[in-house]
């Protein structure tokens, strides 16, 4: 639950950056503090630090390889360019594609299943379909994309 609570939140940060142009530290601090006072109790003060953390790590190494993410995406992203995609939907990739190419944590199929879910938690109908599509296509070369990206 930490780790899905984590890119929930990491989601939400990036799309904070993304609309406002605060830095990764400001969408953080904003995105946990909603989630400590919301009424369904996401954080308690316990997962507060760790929780943190963990969406720290996403979101700035998502955020600091975006350029290379961005160029890794276009490569999949068939008949779409990536400022024409809905700003969730491009965050959500952004995330997936930065956890299955530069972390060995989760199994990429794992990512997919998350990203997939956020996809139809926060975007339209359909992203969950294109989010899947998407990242279909690039598990099937993440080896020879990760030799290359790293």
């Amino acid at each position: 639950m930490r780790r899905r609570l984590a890119r929930e939140l990491a989601l939400q940060s990036l799309y904070q950056m993304e609309m406002n142009e605060v830095s990764s530290k400001e969408a953080i601090a904003h995105v946990v503090e909603e989630a400590q006072t919301e009424d369904e109790g996401q954080l308690t003060k316990d997962q507060d630090n760790i929780a943190a953390e963990d969406i720290a790590e996403l979101v700035e190494g998502t955020a600091s390889r975006k350029e290379r993410i961005d160029e890794l995406l276009m490569d999949y992203l068939k008949g779409y360019k990536m400022d024409r995609l809905s700003k969730v939907d491009r965050e959500i990739l952004r995330l997936a594609t930065y956890e299955m190419v530069y972390r060995d944590d989760v199994p990429p199929k794992v990512v997919v299943n998350e990203a997939i879910e956020l996809a139809k938690h926060f975007g339209t109908d359909e992203s969950g379909k294109f989010v899947n599509g998407v990242l279909g296509k690039m598990i099937k070369e993440l080896d020879a994309i990760k030799s290359k990206s790293l």
